[in-house]
């Protein structure tokens, strides 16, 4: 599993992380088509619905994902 910081838009907090299964490959299939047609066309998502999509395309894969300010732990 590996953790990938999602960055769709210019602003940091907008950001939203995935720990998942899925190859670099297959996010970007998914969630590309997504922000470039609400680019050209306005049609608005949500982090959380280009994480359903990822859900959606991908059923038997592990998808978690979390939408606000990450905690880090120093020891």
């Amino acid at each position: 599993m590996k953790f990938y910081i999602i960055s769709t838009t210019a602003y940091s907090e907008e950001n939203f992380t995935l720990c998942t299964d899925l190859t670099d490959s297959q996010i970007k299939k998914v969630i590309e088509p997504i922000i470039l047609i609400e680019r050209a066309y306005g049609d608005e998502y949500t982090n959380a619905s280009l994480v359903d999509a990822l859900r959606d395309a991908y059923p038997n894969n592990e998808i978690h994902a979390s939408f606000g300010e990450e905690t880090y732990l120093e020891l």
